[in-house]
């Protein structure tokens, strides 16, 4: 299996990856390839946190003309995966530091190779496809050709949860990603001062309840009996569902100054089954305070993405800043495009991490507060 991930994060997916029971083959830029059966398939569909999605890895090979990459893709066993009546195209074909890099002419080649392989299979001429879709993702890296049978379909960042969106919202997966780059655990204080429509605190309180991100939304590969059967799919959701528990006792708190957008993370909390696990209010983040010690502040603050704001951004960090070094030892996550986050925040990051936000390079500050006392027992 090949599950991509945001650049810079390959190290959360790879945990999550051991933490299901599955051996690491490789990792690289971007994606880590593991080993699993059909029920390992289906469990990190619906169990991976920071993955976007999840293919089977049908074959690599090396090409540096066309010729070479038919004949490579020809020789792969696509009948072992696709039926007669399969719908099958390349959904996506990227190319990096290779001498392949034209993304339409690699996908037809790809899909004319496959074709002339199962016409010799089946004996025909001619493809239906009316049958369940396969589509098909190719990758080229220094000419290394990798193709994946696609088993996710929609992304999976895409948790059925967000259906009240705001401006610039972060992505589920790497907001679940950068919440498991920090210590926070469910019996600890979390805070986000610029919520927004809620992803921060929703993918925490998914996390404290232990409920699977895919448990609410299937997958193209639900249909690919001649895989997977349908039991091996129920007792995954079963199982994932199983173990929740939606009773824990934590303390998640979302804030944002636009009262419509409060109410938007509301709705979407409870589209996610989490809104009693989270404490949404409209409220300044000048305002920010909790009576607690040891705290985590996990945010996504305006980045300046048009130009007209960014005249603001020096006085909100500040702002932030000041509010944030008032509660006592409670430790600040932030990630942003913003160059001068640490200068107007008016402290030096314990750590900085370089992250990719789509095409968008940010990074993670890590402002780490003191751990709380350890009672002797």
């Amino acid at each position: 299996m090949i599950a991509p991930c945001h650049f810079g994060l390959e190290a959360v997916l790879k945990k999550e990856i051991y933490d299901l029971g599955y051996d690491i083959e490789s990792v690289s830029d971007g994606r880590v390839t593991f080993l699993a059966d059909a029920e390992g398939l289906c469990r990190s569909n619906i169990g991976l946190r920071s993955a976007e999605r999840v293919l089977i890895k049908v074959g690599s090979f090396t090409a540096t003309t066309f010729d070479e990459l038919f004949e490579g893709v020809k020789a792969l066993h696509w009948e072992d995966y696709i039926p007669e009546d399969g719908k099958f195209w390349v959904k996506k074909a990227s190319s990096v530091k290779s001498k392949l890099f034209s993304p339409r002419d690699i996908q037809s080649i790809v899909k004319k190779a496959i074709v002339d392989r199962l016409k010799g299979v089946y004996n025909t001429d001619w493809f239906t496809e009316e049958g369940n879709e396969y589509p098909l993702r190719v990758s080229i890296m220094k000419d290394e050709v990798t193709i994946g049978l696609d088993t996710s379909g929609e992304s999976l960042h895409k948790r059925g949860y967000r259906q009240f969106r705001s401006d610039a919202p972060i992505s589920e997966t790497l907001a679940a990603a950068l919440l498991m780059l920090t210590p926070w655990r469910s019996d600890r204080i979390l805070v986000d001062p610029f919520c927004g429509c809620g992803t921060f605190p929703i993918e925490a309180a998914l996390m404290a309840a232990n409920i699977a991100p895919g448990v609410n939304r299937d997958f193209t590969a639900c249909s690919w009996d001649n895989l997977i059967n349908g039991k091996t799919w129920r007792e995954a959701f079963d199982e994932a569902r199983d173990l929740e528990d939606i009773n824990v006792d934590t303390d998640i708190q979302g804030y944002d100054i636009d009262g419509e957008i409060v109410k938007a993370a509301r709705k979407n909390a409870a589209l996610a089954g989490v809104e009693k696990l989270i404490h949404f209010q409209q409220r300044d983040v000048a305002d920010l305070s909790h009576p607690k010690r040891y705290g985590f502040i996990v945010t996504n603050p305006p980045y300046g993405e048009r130009i007209s704001d960014k005249k603001d951004l020096p006085a909100l960090y500040k702002t932030f800043g000041d509010a944030a070094w008032r509660l006592s030892d409670w430790s600040v996550y932030v990630i942003s495009s913003y160059e001068d986050v640490e200068r107007y925040m008016g402290r030096k990051a314990t750590k900085n991490r370089k992250i990719y936000n789509g095409m968008m390079k940010t990074y993670y500050y890590q402002f780490i507060g003191s751990p709380p006392n350890k009672v002797k027992k």
